[in-house]
């Protein structure tokens, strides 16, 4: 097992990647991104998750976190094993188009762990990194929110409704946040 990238301090802000095996590209579809919409809301009120930003792409997604709980190791582990569950009910129980393929992709990917019995979803990395400086924080925020700029979907990170660009833009949101207090920066 990986010892880079863990979350050693779990009470700390830590930028993290979660990444759809394969890279499967399954949030193209918008129940899977409700699915997690609905489970990060639940982690917030339930779990003490406290979120800095995010976005949701086509295969992962990227969360500047907490827990007021001092266990980031858990509400992520809680996540990802709920998500999955949601996500696979949802594509068995559904009009799912690609429902053999992506059952396919998640049985392949459950034969290279033992932690599995089936399927699995998600990596068993969150690629971690503890946040150690305020520009650090900054430099995150920007990357997470650039993403769909970046992949070509949007002109203007704000204008991309899975991320937290619109919280900080003060537009409507698909889940709150706690905005970090950033330095001010002139647009050119």
């Amino acid at each position: 097992m990986s010892t880079g990238y863990q979350i050693k301090n779990q009470s700390a802000l830590h930028y993290l990647t979660l990444q759809i095996v394969q890279w499967a590209d399954i949030f193209t579809r918008k129940k899977y991104r409700d699915i997690i919409i609905d489970s990060l809301l639940y982690c917030q009120q339930n779990k003490g998750l406290e979120i800095y930003a995010y976005v949701i792409m086509s295969n992962h997604m990227h969360l500047l976190a907490k827990s007021a709980q001092d266990d980031l190791s858990g509400v992520i582990r809680d996540f990802k094993r709920h998500t999955s569950t949601k996500m696979l009910e949802a594509i068995q129980n559904n009009d799912e188009s690609r429902k053999e393929w992506l059952l396919l992709i998640f049985k392949y990917a459950a034969k290279g762990h033992k932690r599995n019995e089936n399927y699995q979803v998600w990596t068993h990395e969150n690629h971690a990194e503890e946040i150690f400086s305020n520009s650090f924080i900054e430099q995150k925020i920007e990357y997470i929110h650039n993403n769909p700029v970046r992949a070509g979907l949007v002109a203007k990170p704000e204008d991309y409704l899975y991320s937290s660009a619109r919280n900080y833009a003060e537009l409507d949101s698909v889940i709150e946040i706690n905005k970090a207090m950033l330095r001010w920066k002139t647009v050119k």
